[in-house]
């Protein structure tokens, strides 16, 4: 909901790079295609959306499941009032800054009731990618399915030759020290769903009565993990496919499925990663000189170093006098002791080591204590 995670966006971003490099590389007119799966039944994994608030914690906005969720496309479920009120909970929940107001108003444009969650998510992201050149496709398209009905026709033809094929290689994978991410059996049926007001799996033993549909009324039906880059490649000619870690794992079972179905297989290229760092975090860290990295979570080195270095001049001095004068007379006493007794030169250092772990134990303290007094340094980099 509310254009999914900061992944997908990645993901556009990406296929905008790699369809510029393909461009000027091969001399080729190559396109950035997303691809909404508009035909997928999962509700729950569409409904919500987490951000963090003000105060760093998460906040999770869910919207309610209407009638039909979990079985019906999410091209087919249309938006009431209650997404209006899903995003007055987001606007409450999300941290003001320069950005805020445009992102919801963008929001409100996509998300507003008479719409569906496939079409929110299309005209959202359009508008956020459009101008760079992306195409959003939603895959409920009646008229693009007639262009695929050979495929819906092959599967029907072969039931279940897809599932025994990535179950194949998946068993290859995990011989080999690989994760298989589609636990795939030839037991599992059809790799396709009817689409007849509700989207249900099909029996491998209903696939014979099928075939005058696949032929005459391809729009009825909708593929499933498997052969949905299958139907995706025959659509749009792919020169590259974007995906994230987890895609990547289940592509990897996909090789003799498109053999199967006489389909090139395209190339796989990961995902870019990101971290976006707003306006106060760079100013904080060029106020202090710190590189990015100074910023990993749970890590406080770098504040200690900043509260170090903001010590009032004489407590830091005696410190450091106290570091050194230490060193210096137990290296004295060390050198001397063993004219006494060779034995002590090793319970003399025992010493020095007990009085350099007491001093360090004692900076920590002053440090600690500086942290209780500078909130506002703290404070600053915690949002950092």
């Amino acid at each position: 909901m509310f254009g999914g995670p900061l992944f997908t966006l990645y993901k556009g971003l990406t296929a905008v790079k790699l369809a510029a490099q393909v461009t000027e590389e091969h001399g080729v007119p190559a396109v950035a295609v997303f691809w909404v799966e508009s035909e997928d039944h999962d509700w729950a994994e569409v409904a919500s959306v987490s951000v963090v608030d003000e105060e760093h914690r998460r906040r999770t906005v869910t919207l309610p499941a209407p009638a039909g969720a979990g079985h019906t496309s999410i091209s087919r479920i249309t938006f009431g009032d209650e997404i209006n009120a899903a995003i007055a909970e987001l606007a409450a929940a999300l941290p003001q800054t320069e950005f805020t107001a445009e992102l919801l108003d963008d929001l409100k444009k996509a998300y507003a009731p008479g719409h569906t969650m496939s079409d929110a998510f299309a005209r959202l992201f359009d508008h956020l990618l459009g101008e760079l050149g992306v195409v959003v496709f939603e895959c409920s398209d009646r008229a693009a399915k007639q262009l695929v009905g050979d495929i819906f026709l092959h599967e029907v033809r072969h039931p279940g030759r897809t599932w025994a094929l990535a179950e194949e290689a998946g068993k290859r994978l995990s011989s080999s020290g690989y994760h298989t991410q589609v636990e795939a059996s030839s037991q599992s049926g059809m790799a396709l769903f009817r689409v007849d007001g509700a989207r249900t799996s099909i029996d491998a033993s209903d696939a014979r009565a099928l075939e005058e549909d696949a032929r005459t009324r391809p729009e009825t039906f909708s593929p499933n993990v498997l052969l949905r880059p299958i139907v995706q490649d025959v659509l749009f000619p792919t020169v590259c496919y974007v995906s994230g870690p987890n895609e990547l794992a289940y592509l990897a079972q996909l090789r003799q499925v498109y053999e199967h179905f006489a389909v090139p297989m395209p190339l796989m290229f990961p995902r870019a990663s990101a971290t976006v760092l707003d306006s106060a975090a760079a100013r904080f860290l060029e106020k202090h000189d710190l590189p990015f990295e100074a910023l990993q979570a749970r890590d406080e080195s770098a504040l200690n170093r900043l509260l170090a270095a903001s010590l009032p001049e004489s407590v830091d001095r005696a410190l450091e006098d106290a570091d050194k004068t230490i060193d210096e007379k137990m290296a004295a006493i060390i050198a001397s002791v063993p004219a006494v007794d060779a034995t002590l030169e090793g319970a003399a250092r025992s010493t020095l080591g007990k009085l350099q772990h007491d001093l360090t134990s004692l900076r920590g303290k002053v440090i600690s204590a500086a942290k209780k007094r500078d909130e506002t340094l703290r404070r600053q980099f915690s949002r950092a």
